[in-house]
């Protein structure tokens, strides 16, 4: 007897290159030269070669699915949802883009910027840490607990609730928010995968005046070894850091 199969869905390029689900609904035209880019966006728009095919896509089909848009009061339109195409719209030549256009107050525009892009299946570590930690703020002054310090029977935990939302344990929600207590040379190291993301986290407990001699260290090295993190944690003291020898 023959099987019954499911039937497979085909993503379409919006779908493969992380554009949200948006119906058509109530979209408008608006002109690229009135949309500016979130403020504190922390998804980088990044001319590789998804970008390429997604600007041949809008030059072939257009925009698919609007982007999501906001009024910033000054006749002109904040990026909800959308960098990615609005910049690949503007590499193609359009003018206009469609658009659905929303009214949301500062903390429901962080909690949707974050929600619409944190799915995207290639996130860097510095994006995820940033749009988790911009979310448990807007989500703090929502009135929402954002206890990173405790698991304790309570009040659901943002971390909790983040956690369930993007497939991420409440440790890992904690441990990337962390990471934003990085300097940026180091984020950056870890988006390279130089470091580790535990590693990273540790490190991100040092001071800053200590996390740039790291910084120097390695590069005057060219490595950072997690044994050598470790020795630092244990010393209790960092005031004669310099004189450490790293092994």
């Amino acid at each position: 007897m023959a099987v019954k199969r499911e039937k497979v869905h085909f993503a379409s390029v919006d779908e493969l290159l992380g554009a949200p689900a948006l119906t058509g609904e109530g979209t408008e035209e608006i002109k690229l030269e009135d949309i500016h880019s979130f403020k504190n966006h922390p998804f980088k728009v990044v001319d590789d070669d998804k970008m390429a095919d997604l600007v041949s896509s809008i030059t072939i089909n257009g925009i698919l699915t609007p982007v999501l848009l906001r009024p910033d009061g000054r006749g002109k339109y904040e990026t909800i949802s959308g960098h990615r195409r609005i910049h690949a719209a503007s590499m193609a030549g359009l003018k206009v883009v469609p658009a659905v256009v929303k009214e949301m107050d500062d903390d429901a525009a962080v909690i949707a910027m974050v929600d619409s892009n944190v799915q995207r299946e290639e996130i860097l570590p510095s994006e995820r840490a940033w749009s988790l930690k911009m979310k448990m703020d807007a989500m703090k002054h929502q009135g929402e607990r954002t206890d990173l310090s405790s698991d304790h029977n309570g009040p659901r935990l943002a971390s909790a609730e983040i956690g369930e939302e993007v497939g991420l344990s409440s440790t890992q929600v904690k441990r990337y928010v962390r990471l934003t207590e990085l300097i940026p040379e180091l984020l950056d190291l870890v988006d390279k995968k130089v470091i580790g993301l535990v590693m990273g986290v540790d490190i991100s407990f040092f001071d800053k005046e200590l996390q740039g001699w790291l910084y120097d260290y390695y590069k005057e090295v060219g490595f950072l070894r997690p044994n050598q993190i470790a020795a630092l944690k244990d010393s209790g003291s960092v005031d004669n850091m310099t004189e450490y020898i790293m092994k």
